[in-house]
Order: C-alpha cells, then sequence, then structure tokens
C-alpha cells in the first residue's frame, strides 16, 4: 500500500483490535501488498487489513476459515477473540487471526505434500460456493488484453501471455471429472513451518479444479511425494500459473515489492515451462 494508505491501515487493525479489548502498545507490519497483515503486542494476533472494496472476499475467507478448522484442516485458525467476523473500519475490512510464531525457515517437500493432500481431503469434506480456477485465468486475462490496464506490457510478451492463458486453459477446464475445492494459491509464502505442523493462511483464493493446480504452485519436489498426482497436467498448470502470475505484474496498478524483477523473472519462468512442455505447446508469443 501506499504509505498514507498504509498508516490508515494500521491504525484500523489497532483500533478494531483495541475496541474489541485487546491490549496493544506495538503493530509490527508483516505482509503489505494489497492487503496488509499486522502481528500486534502483547495480545499477539495476525490482523489481515483489506480495502473495504474487498469486503466481500474478506468475509469468503472468515467462512473458508470457520469451515475447514470445523473438520481439522491443517490451517491457521480465526482469534477466537476476533468474533469470528470481519470488522469495517475506516474504509478497510480488518479479520483477527491466531498468530502463529514460526519454526525454521521451510517446509521440507515430504511435509509440504502431507500438509496439502490432508488439506485437500478435509475440502472435500466441507461444501462451500466457490468460483473456478478458470474465473482467476479469465481476469489475468482480461489484464493482458486491455492496454488501458497494462499499458507498460511490449507486444511480444502481451501475445505471449495472452496465447499460454488461453492456449493452456481451454483444454484443463474442459475436464471436470477431476474438480474439487482447493487452497488457490498454496506456494511456499502461504504455508507457515509452526510448531503445530505446517499450516496454510491467505484462504481467499480458494477455488475448484484439479489437485494439480494447486501442485503447480508448490516447489516441484512436493509434486513428487504426492500420491496420484498426474505430472503432465502439473507441468502445464505450472506454465499457467506463471502467466497469471506476470499478467498481474503487468497491471498499471500493481504493488508488489521489486515489481520489476518480477515482470522480468515472471515471464523467463513462463517460457520455460512452456519449453518444457515441447511439442503440443499452446500458440504463444516467442
Amino acid at each position: 500500500m501506499e504509505p498514507s494508505r498504509l498508516r490508515r491501515a494500521v491504525e484500523a487493525g489497532r483500533a478494531t483490535a483495541t475496541e474489541l479489548g485487546l491490549q496493544v502498545d506495538d503493530v509490527t507490519v508483516v505482509h503489505d501488498s494489497d492487503r496488509v497483515a499486522l502481528r500486534l503486542v502483547p495480545c499477539d494476533v495476525l490482523v489481515r487489513v483489506a480495502p473495504s472494496g474487498d469486503l466481500a472476499g474478506s468475509a469468503f475467507e472468515v467462512e473458508v476459515a470457520h469451515r475447514l478448522t470445523g473438520v481439522g484442516a491443517p490451517v491457521a485458525g480465526l482469534e477466537p477473540r476476533g468474533g469470528g467476523r470481519v470488522h469495517v473500519r475506516d474504509g478497510f475490512a480488518v479479520s483477527l487471526w491466531t498468530y502463529y510464531e514460526p519454526v525454521g525457515t521451510e517446509v521440507a517437500p515430504p511435509a509440504y505434500a502431507d500438509a496439502l493432500r490432508r488439506h485437500h481431503a478435509a475440502l472435500r469434506r466441507i461444501d462451500l460456493d466457490a468460483p473456478r480456477f478458470t474465473d482467476r485465468i479469465a481476469a489475468a486475462l482480461a489484464e493482458v488484453t486491455d492496454r488501458e490496464r497494462s499499458p507498460e506490457l511490449p507486444d511480444r510478451d502481451r501475445e505471449l501471455l495472452s496465447g499460454t492463458l488461453t492456449g493452456l486453459s481451454t483444454p484443463i477446464s474442459a475436464e471436470r471429472a477431476g474438480d474439487q475445492l482447493l487452497h488457490g494459491e498454496p506456494h511456499p509464502g502461504n504455508l507457515l513451518n509452526t510448531s503445530r505442523g505446517p499450516l496454510f493462511v491467505d484462504l481467499a483464493t480458494c477455488c475448484r479444479g484439479p489437485v494439480e493446480f494447486d501442485l503447480a504452485h508448490a516447489p516441484e519436489e512436493v509434486e513428487r511425494h504426492y500420491p496420484g498426482a498426474d505430472h503432465g497436467l502439473a507441468l502445464r498448470c505450472r506454465a499457467l500459473n506463471w502467466a497469471m502470475f506476470s499478467s498481474w505484474r503487468w497491471r498499471r496498478d500493481d504493488r508488489m515489492p521489486e515489481r520489476d524483477r518480477w515482470r522480468a523473472e515472471g515471464l523467463d519462468r513462463v517460457r520455460a515451462a512452456l519449453d518444457r512442455l515441447g511439442p503440443g505447446r499452446p500458440p504463444a508469443g516467442t
């Protein structure tokens, strides 16, 4: 967020927690993008603050958390003192979550795969109205096909991204037999290594699709430990996911740190993934 908006978001998180009776002497920004995550002490609570325009997304995330914790999924839970709901304050949607002290730095691939397998099993036990993964692809495609939304994207790379998004999503989306609820973005940044074991966070990306769509967000070594994975489908999903990631980075209003570096690296990752697909890859720019 822009500095002035970030200050307002921090104050909205602090004021919401204080109003709920929590003691807040200090606030640390844990993550800052379109939404921010704050650690409050000494109450030791994690607060997620999003623009109020994303109220529906925040409410959806809270609902997903409620349902998944009810079936024992390996996910971060809501803070009981937060009322289990989204609070609206000063133009922001504020939700309170349990803070988990991190243990180590990375989750080993076998443990990562096991956590994702258990997460998928829990997702099959809940009933939730969630979008299909193709909705997110369509949103990414809208960014790269509209020059006003992505004015700095070179034509050659615009063709690469639009061709990849269209060419790969069409055959994958045609097969629905293996669809189930997914995390949506279970990349390493959304998996905490805690004393309770690995826990997934950022549940607002929950969608429907093949489990390989989730696996494609994890390191490739994780896929090798996931039972029954279709490795060819996971490879196609990996190229698709990098194309979506790159599309977001070329948005005019994207605020990701080191955006220019990720713009270049994202496109390189798309090309590398397409090269691995070999003959039969989708038509795209070269």
